[in-house]
């Protein structure tokens, strides 16, 4: 059949793709999912749970007799190794840039054969950023923005997450910083850099712990910084943020608007 020609059972170690599947209704070709997918919610509530982020049960993988595999970045390179050691067909994405979730996008189409339906899906996600750039380029004042990713210790944001905060008419305080694909890259050594920075808007998004902005209030030297003095300080749920995939091109860069718009109305 022609069908056999594309991948049928498909594991999806990370969120973003299969979240993709389930917006191209084509959530039928997955048999397991990363323990950390909460998007969409029904995916947890159908799909076998088969990893961490960072490790697996090779078993229950081979158990489900995958013909393809999605993983992501050098994270999973352990997992990755191991399975394709066990003769697995695995697909590793590293997209770290919005151009880099496009690609995935694209890439994943053809490799299902559904590639009406994933450019047509693109062609919306563009569409919304357009509209988030027009809106974005109607704030009174560019907001200057600290985006931290990991509180301790404190890392500035993944470069798709400052891209976002450009279009949606701000400016990444640690833009030099975001261009590390690598966290460790991303830590602020010196606290000092974000004080004379001045940022406008502090966002929190702990890679899943709550942001607690009692904490930032309580850093030595901050007090003068202007989002501390107006309470700009904001949290964004980092499921919806730091997922390179459909969420960070919706949800994310809509809530990025929506703080900055909010606080352009109170400058």
């Amino acid at each position: 059949m022609l069908n056999d020609r594309w991948p049928q059972r498909i594991v999806c170690l990370t969120e973003e793709t299969t979240e993709l599947l389930y917006l191209l209704g084509e959530q039928d070709r997955i048999v397991g999912i990363s323990g950390f997918t909460v998007r969409p919610p029904i995916a947890r509530k159908e799909k076998p749970k088969i990893s961490a982020f960072t490790s697996a049960k090779e078993s229950k993988i081979l158990d489900l007799k995958p013909d393809l595999v999605f993983a992501f970045s050098d994270m999973q390179a352990d997992i990755v190794a191991d399975l394709v050691r066990a003769g697995l067909q695995v697909h590793v994405f590293n997209q770290r840039t919005v151009a880099g979730i496009f690609q995935m996008m694209t890439t994943v189409g053809r490799l299902l054969s559904v590639e009406e339906k994933t450019d047509a899906l693109a062609v919306q996600f563009q569409e919304h950023l357009d509209e988030v750039v027009k809106q974005g380029s109607q704030l009174k004042r560019k907001p200057i923005v600290y985006f931290e990713e990991w509180n301790d210790p404190m890392m500035a944001c993944i470069q798709w997450v400052s891209e976002l905060i450009e279009i949606a008419g701000g400016v990444n305080c640690c833009k030099d910083l975001s261009m590390h694909p690598d966290g460790k890259s991303r830590i602020i050594a010196d606290p000092q850099r974000i004080i004379d920075a001045r940022p406008d808007i502090i966002i929190g998004s702990w890679c899943g712990r709550r942001f607690r902005s009692e904490h930032i209030h309580a850093r030595e030297g901050w007090a003068d910084i202007p989002a501390l003095k107006t309470e700009s300080l904001y949290e964004i749920r980092s499921p919806i943020i730091l997922q390179p995939g459909p969420a960070s091109l919706t949800e994310g860069v809509s809530a990025l608007l929506g703080l900055f718009q909010q606080w352009d109305a109170s400058v």
